[in-house]
């Protein structure tokens, strides 16, 4: 499949994503370069004004505000899943050929001037901490994730050496739907795996899985399971995902073929999360599609209860999230510097 659809054309020497969508992309407050896109989240945002850091802080240890979220592949994704609050109705091709994508040191340079754009706009806030601002022009922490799917992109290990040979680099995460799990592969053999590898976990069974992700993929769910036994082997901190939504997923009767599937991914940690009702998803979902904080505590002690290997490590109530951690596979939850030892 070729980048002739109506989201990304070839222009020059890289892919580039269409001046129709470019400029709705950038009325909504994206940075772009290429193929590429860079955001600042509601939290970042939120740590700038000394309001609140986001969970990863809370569970994990990651400096909010020096938090660099983005995707080498913000237009590209293979699943057109319910939930997604993204523009993924941009989406139209499902790939990147080798020789049209840009290199990492273009996408990274151009996406963290894109980024310094977006900061620069809070120093004439009165409410900014000015030393925070000062401070997260230089990024600490790297969460690939934002539109798109990031394993898409295929000179993806390269850029997480590339992040990783940076000096201020404390740690890097990477958020991936499991639809190319010859890519987490390459990340092992390359020595390229992220700090922590996060999968998108939304159903327990074929059916469920081809309801909520809209997989693009005939073979979806055979791929997303040759990536979640992967998890068992990845010499790397590994995450379940779980996005949980009324009507669709989130029914307790389920729980005994979620607990098959983590026993035998085996991860560190699940993060058990609400559907929130906001972005794009309002267009596909209702607000009682997304459970309250009691419901998830309940998913997550039944979890705990029939997996048989995972307590219950914290939470957030604002963000509606529970995180379990392995008993039999444990790892300091926090993250110190993930370069002093790797």
């Amino acid at each position: 499949m070729s980048c002739s659809g109506e989201t990304v054309e070839v222009s020059n020497e890289f892919i580039q994503i269409k001046p129709m969508i470019l400029e709705q992309l950038k009325k909504a407050k994206y940075g772009v370069s290429d193929h590429g896109t860079v955001e600042l989240c509601h939290w970042t945002k939120k740590s700038f004004k000394d309001d609140g850091q986001c969970y990863k802080h809370k569970f994990y240890g990651i400096s909010t505000h020096r938090c660099m979220e983005f995707s080498p592949a913000g237009m590209f994704c293979e699943n057109r899943c319910v939930y997604c609050w993204r523009p993924m109705e941009f989406y139209s091709s499902l790939e990147m050929p080798s020789d049209k994508v840009a290199p990492p040191e273009i996408i990274m340079s151009n996406l963290m001037e894109e980024r310094k754009k977006l900061i620069m706009g809070h120093y004439g806030d009165p409410k900014s901490n000015k030393e925070k601002l000062d401070e997260s022009l230089l990024p600490s922490h790297y969460a690939i994730s934002l539109s798109g799917e990031p394993t898409m992109y295929p000179q993806l290990p390269e850029l997480i050496k590339y992040l990783k040979k940076l000096p201020a680099t404390k740690s890097i995460f990477l958020v991936t739907n499991g639809q190319e799990p010859e890519m987490l592969q390459r990340l092992s053999d390359e020595d390229a795996l992220p700090t922590q590898l996060y999968l998108s976990t939304n159903a327990p069974n074929a059916e469920i899985f081809d309801l909520v992700n809209r997989p693009k993929y005939k073979d979806a769910w055979k791929r997303w399971n040759t990536s979640l036994e992967l998890l068992a082997e990845l010499d790397t901190r590994t995450v379940l995902r779980f996005t949980l939504i009324k009507d669709y997923n989130a029914d307790e009767k389920l729980i005994p073929e979620y607990a098959r599937l983590i026993n035998r991914a085996n991860v560190h940690f699940i993060e058990l999360k609400s559907y929130m009702h906001v972005g794009r998803s309002r267009n596909r979902l209702e607000y009682t599609n997304s459970p309250d904080i009691f419901e998830i505590r309940h998913f997550s002690d039944q979890i705990v209860k029939q997996s048989g290997m995972y307590s219950i490590m914290d939470e957030s109530e604002m963000s509606r999230i529970v995180v379990l951690q392995n008993q039999n596979r444990f790892i300091d939850r926090v993250i110190s510097s993930y370069l002093d030892t790797n």
